[in-house]
């Protein structure tokens, strides 16, 4: 499954990727999203998250960036499916960037791994959230699907948690 980028192109396996200026306007076309200054700012700057983000990491990371810019801009970008939400129980809703195909839909939807001790939380863009038989007349909008543990980096040096 390739859905991550490396230098603008989607790569199996990358945690990261930092598209060059050229395909993230691609991508903003492609998600119909006017390419400003601001917003190409902003997508360069949650390129560059290794996890999930919350707007307090975006706002620290831009912290010369209006509040309600970024605010506005998230909250554009979700709509437009370039990033996704995450409740992961912290309290603060975090963000990832989607991939190339991917429209928040029920089907695009994977898992995320909240880690206990480090409170990060990681997109399992490998795995599928598994399908649940709905009864009769019941209509699912959205799935929230969290794993909570300790991730690879805390474990190491600690193999009795």
């Amino acid at each position: 499954m390739q859905d991550y980028r490396k230098g603008g192109i989607f790569m199996e396996g990358a945690t990261n990727f930092r598209p060059c200026s050229q395909k993230t306007e691609e991508v903003f076309r492609q998600r119909d999203i006017s390419p400003t200054a601001i917003r190409l700012l902003v997508a360069r700057a949650m390129y560059e998250f290794e996890h999930a983000f919350t707007l307090a990491n975006l706002e620290d990371k831009l912290d010369t960036v209006d509040k309600s810019t970024l605010s506005r801009t998230i909250n554009l970008f979700h709509a437009k499916h370039l990033i996704h939400s995450i409740d992961d129980g912290s309290g603060s809703i975090k963000y990832s960037v989607c991939s190339d195909n991917c429209m928040c839909e029920i089907a695009d939807l994977h898992p995320h791994f909240f880690c206990t001790k480090c409170r990060q939380t990681t997109c399992m863009d490998n795995s599928h959230i598994p399908q649940v038989e709905l009864p009769e007349n019941y209509h699912l909008s959205s799935v929230n699907f969290v794993l909570k543990g300790v991730c690879a980096q805390c474990s190491k040096g600690n193999s009795s948690e």
